[in-house]
């Protein structure tokens, strides 16, 4: 598996991970109705932010992750980022390696944290996985997402140290 920057010519392939994740409403505070072209606006970030793909050898896109400033003017000191991977590349490490080159491209760029803002709390993988890579949760929003089966959820705020 490598990771390379995402181009627009890839968004075709980006799209049914994008549309499957946001459609099952259990991760994403997007609409569930996102169409093609506002998911394209919301993921693919033009510098110096960034988005990147994670393929295969083959060249199959497995996920994918998007990374910024967590804010403008005296915030943009601390990165943020999201991920989606393919629901059947899951337990694969390509969350984990999107995760790992996002906190390197934060380092690299010489942010001094990097800061998740809305981590459901019942995304329990995802939340395992920042963990393992040093995150820490900072803080919860009692049932701040609307999770389509579990109802409302809390969203955590995890915080890594660079």
């Amino acid at each position: 598996m490598r990771i390379t920057e995402a181009t627009e010519e890839q968004w075709p392939e980006i799209w049914p991970i994008f549309e499957q994740i946001v459609k099952a409403g259990e991760t994403y505070p997007y609409r569930l109705d996102t169409g093609y072209e506002e998911g394209r606006d919301l993921w693919l970030l033009q510098p110096p932010s960034r988005s990147v793909v994670a393929v295969d050898a083959s060249g199959r896109v497995l996920g994918t992750a998007k990374m910024n400033p967590n804010r403008e003017g005296n915030g943009a000191h601390v990165a943020s980022a999201s991920y989606m991977v393919d629901p059947a590349c899951a337990g694969r490490g390509v969350g984990r390696a999107l995760c790992a080159d996002s906190i390197a491209w934060a380092r690299a760029q010489g942010f001094r944290g990097m800061q998740f803002n809305a981590v459901v709390e019942t995304n329990t993988r995802a939340v395992a996985l920042y963990r393992s890579l040093g995150f820490e949760v900072v803080g919860t929003v009692p049932e701040a997402f609307h999770h389509p089966t579990a109802g409302y959820v809390g969203l955590h705020v995890m915080y890594l140290k660079l």
